[in-house]
């Protein structure tokens, strides 16, 4: 496959964390790469610089043309389909290949299986589980993709892996055609990144394309059909099986819970009448319930590589969850405050609603044309009280009115950096022994923070005030 590139025009879109890597990879094989970038600002100048002095071609502040003689795009995954260079593109009868289409071929033949995960929340969570539990049973590994690792480093460089776990976003899959994985699981879909692929139907599509091709086992959500629906419409190898997670009592060809332990009745002899212990809830951390879906879907894949049930339980024991997911980080006064800014959406925020039986609730920031009246008739019943923030939290605020109008509910109308201090007091009046101060905003935290790590620091540091 490397040869095939010697001397191929290719056109790299975008340049960033899959950018450069795609265009030195591709440089170092003998192709003739120009790069195009939308931007033109510092970062991108000193990243062109870089690959210039490679001998790489950089046009910077024109994204949208496309330069003559190219045989193949490579593209960033975030760039949408319909931009003009891809509208140009196909008339020319180029193919658009994203960086995990790339680095699926550039595997050699005895290359890692992959082990791949989508949703549209958990992913990250679960790449990780999956990880831990790959290393418990002694596999070399790593977790890659979409969590941060470039996969075509993964795949080029001189580490040697016995498997990979993989994260994919939807935008990976929309530009990976020919991807097949060993075995795959979609954890959930909800409503999201719909401005990008137009519709939630073609959303549901490219998160469907990493059952394509599967050799062992489809991983489902047994409470989310839309899942199974995927699974049923994937064209997969003969002999490769559908299996279902659930938190409650598994069937037949699924993992689930009984009596406070994770359970595996699909990858065990007479899977009609017997059932193999894997971990115990507690194993989990945190044991909120979408992480302990979290953790049968990274027990599924592993399993349907082979792993043994006590390295699914070592590895969970092992796994530590990333910060601002869930987090507690501190108890004050018999009340627990919970870090989870990850919660930039509402799939996300109700799960960990969820999680909790008395909950003051701090929300808001940009919306991103999400409504709230679904995920606040849900967790009405929970909440304590209620304090917003942020542009769009007039949205919660309204749906608060019509659907849990007797929560008392405090609308901050500031966006300094003293804005989370406040609101952590604010919840601090309002909660009593025994409560949750939640964060989970339901919203992405541009309006006001850097990124969502941002606005969950200003909120532990405002609860360490509070004990201090």
């Amino acid at each position: 496959m490397p040869s095939e590139f010697t001397g191929k025009h290719v056109t790299v879109a975008g340049l960033g964390v899959s950018g450069v890597p795609a265009a030195k990879v591709l440089h170092g094989l003998g192709a003739h790469v120009t790069v195009v970038n939308d931007g033109d600002d510092e970062r991108s100048r000193a990243q062109a610089a870089e690959l210039e002095a490679l001998g790489v071609s950089v046009r910077l502040g024109d994204g949208d043309t496309l330069p003559e003689g190219t045989e193949l795009i490579v593209t960033a995954p975030g760039w949408k389909p319909t931009k003009p260079l891809f509208t140009a593109a196909e008339q020319a009868g180029v193919p658009v290949w994203g960086d995990v289409e790339l680095a699926w071929r550039l595997r050699g033949p005895d290359s890692a299986p992959w082990l791949a995960v989508t949703g549209t929340n958990g992913k990250t969570t679960t790449v990780q589980m999956l990880a831990s539990i790959l290393k418990a049973a002694g596999l070399r590994t790593a977790a890659v993709g979409n969590i941060g690792v470039s996969l075509l480093d993964a795949v080029t460089g001189d580490t040697e892996y016995d498997v990979l776990a993989v994260e994919l976003s939807s935008y990976q899959l929309h530009w990976a055609p020919s991807l097949r994985a060993h075995s795959a699981a979609v954890l959930n879909l909800a409503p999201d990144h719909l401005d990008w692929h137009g519709s939630m139907e073609a959303y549901a599509a490219d998160k469907g394309r990493i059952y394509e091709g599967n050799r062992v086992a489809c991983v489902y959500n047994v409470a989310d059909r839309a899942t199974e629906d995927l699974v049923r419409a994937a064209d997969v190898e003969d002999g490769c099986r559908a299996v279902g997670f659930t938190l409650g009592t598994p069937g037949p060809s699924q993992l689930g819970v009984v009596e406070g332990l994770l359970v595996d009745r699909a990858f065990v002899e007479d899977r009609q009448k017997n059932a193999q212990e894997l971990a115990e809830v507690s194993d989990v951390d945190p044991p909120a319930p979408h992480n302990i879906a979290n953790a049968l879907a990274a027990a599924g894949l592993a399993r349907a590589f082979g792993v043994s049930a006590g390295a699914v339980r070592d590895g969970l024991r092992a796994f530590t969850p990333d910060a601002h997911r869930i987090a507690h980080v501190a108890d004050v006064d018999g009340v627990a405050y919970v870090d989870d800014s990850k919660a930039t959406n509402t799939h996300a925020t109700e799960a960990s609603l969820a999680a909790y039986e008395s909950i003051v609730w701090i929300a808001g920031g940009l919306a991103k044309g999400a409504t709230f009246d679904e995920l606040v008739t849900g967790a009405a019943k929970r909440l304590r009280g209620a304090v917003l923030i942020g542009a769009d939290r007039a949205l919660i605020r309204e749906a608060l009115a019509r659907h849990a109008p007797e929560v008392p509910v405090v609308d901050l109308d500031r966006t300094d950096t003293g804005a989370m201090l406040q609101a952590v007091r604010e919840a601090r009046r309002l909660a009593r022994p025994g409560d949750t101060v939640l964060l989970a905003p339901a919203c992405a935290s541009m309006d006001m923070f850097t990124n969502y790590n941002q606005r969950g620091d200003a909120f532990a540091q405002a609860v360490r005030e509070l004990g201090a």
